[in-house]
């Protein structure tokens, strides 16, 4: 090791030089406090021997400054005094020394302490060295999160998050966020919003977020229902999460033209909602599993469904929020939270008050989990001004409008290709159209069966009067199919946009010989038995049902509007 010994003594000195060249080490000599600085600053020795008492600069001057030059590094510095007195023992302490020899020296002492403290050092060193790898790792961890996270956020922020009447307050432990809040506009006009809160926190609790952000805003955009998009999520958490970890959840679909809310509350803290009228605070509570614990076939999407006058409020949290803590370990609690609400003049600061109510209760000391809050307010379609396109017309924007087309199926596409999926997949694109899809795919699947059957198969639904009959119908069926060789099934589909809506043409025709459909039309259509109804449901969704030409073409008329 290399040791500088600084001492005014030139016998001291000159005794402790051979003791510690004998053992090995590189030594440096000075004779007062100022040369022993000059030394440090050119060869930054390991070990330090410093006399107290020196010349020019004294000894504890110098271990000051000795220990600031040395920064973090380690640097033992051993005093050598005469002194006796514990005043004077612990200034040499106190001035940055670890430890002190006395005069006069003994050699074995020396050699020992050289010896403890070399290992020290070497301890120290090795903490350095993890200290920087770990802090290296630490930073190399914060940048991936932190890109990671700007895509999370370009994936889970593409809605309406920052619509005008939505307040939210996402405050995680971490870079990553175990609480979730998505806000997408719906196709018919009005506005979905979801609060989830992941079990656990950080990047573990985030990842499960991805998928769910990537179905709310899918099927939103699509015009799916709220029971719709909550059993596809948990269909999907199920299967992708292990055992113990889940989501729990609040959502609501917003309708700006009916004044309601449908709710829906899994295992998160109650819904509130805030009349500004009577100032009054109703509770919507959990009656449902978290998202993610159960099968699609015990999964409830049962909803409360709620009016709203303009102003009304309901706010969603995760439980980060009540059970925040301060120094004391008390959590904030819903009691206070009603206290802030009903204790609040104006509804606009509700939020906002509840916010500092929170951060002053836990001192803003470090988290113990993420905080997230959310206030959505009921407004009319006009106050949201441009902010769902002109007019607020969303239910309009974007898909095809006026269109139409057509489709022919030939015999080999009938015997193995089922064409409804695909149809309705491509009507769906309408706008605002999606909410009626179930009467929309009854009306192609009884047009195409039967054109399909009566019209190229030539089957009779007389067959259908008994379980043998089926069985012989449908024996039948796959026989004429699979013998089918000529001839076609050609979809006619037309749209129009009209206001709030649109009109859809179908036309199913069939290359069969047709029938006398005057004669079927004066008589009175089935209501009851296994067969010959398909037509008068479709009368009770359609303008008109009427058959064209020999009886082979059938057009059915369905007047569609957004949901008013």
């Amino acid at each position: 090791m290399r040791i500088l010994i600084a001492d005014d003594n030139d016998s001291d000195r000159l005794i402790l030089q051979t003791i510690v060249r004998k053992e090995g080490h590189t030594v440096y000599t000075a004779k007062d406090g100022q040369e022993a600085i000059d030394i440090f600053k050119e060869q930054s020795p390991d070990i330090v021997l410093l006399d107290a008492l020196m010349p020019n600069v004294d000894g504890f001057e110098a271990a000051r400054t000795i220990k600031q030059l040395a920064g973090d590094n380690l640097v033992p510095i051993i005093f050598l005094t005469s002194l006796r007195d514990a005043t004077s023992l612990a200034d040499c302490l106190a001035a940055g020394g670890l430890d002190f020899l006395s005069k006069p020296y003994n050699r074995i002492i020396l050699q020992a302490k050289i010896k403890a403290f070399a290992s020290m050092r070497r301890l120290h060193e090795t903490v350095q060295q993890q200290r920087d790898e770990i802090s290296l790792h630490n930073d190399r961890l914060i940048h991936e999160q932190e890109v990671a996270k700007q895509v999370f956020d370009n994936i889970a922020h593409p809605g309406c998050i920052d619509a005008p009447n939505i307040k939210y307050l996402l405050s995680p432990m971490a870079v990553f966020n175990g609480d979730l809040v998505l806000a997408s506009r719906k196709p018919s006009g009005g506005m979905f919003v979801f609060l989830g809160d992941f079990t656990g926190h950080g990047l573990p609790a985030a990842i499960g977020a991805m998928p769910v952000s990537e179905i709310f805003y899918g099927m939103a955009l699509k015009g799916f229902s709220l029971q719709d998009i909550l059993r596809e999520i948990n269909k999907k958490l199920k299967r992708i999460l292990p055992v113990g970890v889940f989501c729990c959840a609040s959502m609501i679909d917003l309708s700006f033209r009916k004044h309601s809310a449908e709710v829906w509350v899994g295992g998160i803290p109650d819904v509130l909602v805030y009349r500004r009228g009577s100032r009054e605070v109703e509770n919507i509570k959990s009656t449902h599993l978290p998202l993610g614990v159960v099968d699609t076939d015990r999964f409830n999407t049962d909803s409360t469904i709620i009016q709203l006058d303009k102003g009304d409020r309901i706010m969603l949290w995760s439980d980060g929020i009540i059970e925040a803590g301060n120094a004391e370990g008390e959590m904030f609690g819903e009691d206070r939270v009603m206290e802030v609400i009903l204790g609040t003049d104006d509804p606009a600061n509700i939020f906002e008050n509840i916010e500092r109510a929170v951060e002053k209760h836990t001192g803003r000391d470090e988290q113990d989990d993420d905080y997230t809050m959310v206030e959505v307010t009921m407004v009319s379609e006009e106050d949201m001004g441009d902010y769902f396109g002109e007019g607020g017309k969303s239910y309009m924007a974007g898909g095809p409008k006026d269109w139409s087309m057509t489709y022919e199926l030939r015999p080999m596409t009938l015997k193995e290709f089922n064409p409804l999926p695909l149809i309705t997949h491509l009507l769906m694109e309408v706008p605002g159209l999606r909410p009626h899809s179930g009467k929309i795919y009854t009306i192609l699947s009884e047009l195409y069966s039967n054109a399909l059957e009566h019209g190229m198969l030539n089957l009779h639904s007389d067959l259908k009067a008994s379980a043998d009959g089926f069985a012989r119908y449908y024996a039948e069926r796959t026989q004429k199919l699979d013998s089918l060789d000529e001839g076609c099934i050609r979809f006619h589909i037309d749209h129009k946009p009209v206001k709030d809506g649109g009109v859809l043409t179908i036309v199913v025709e069939d290359t069969g010989p047709g029938f006398d459909y005057q004669a079927k039309e004066d008589a009175n259509h089935k209501t009851e038995g296994y067969s010959g109804r398909g037509i008068p449901l479709i009368n009770t969704m359609c303008r008109s049902v009427r058959y064209l030409g020999k009886g082979n073409q059938v057009e059915v008329v369905f007047d569609w509007h957004v949901d008013v």
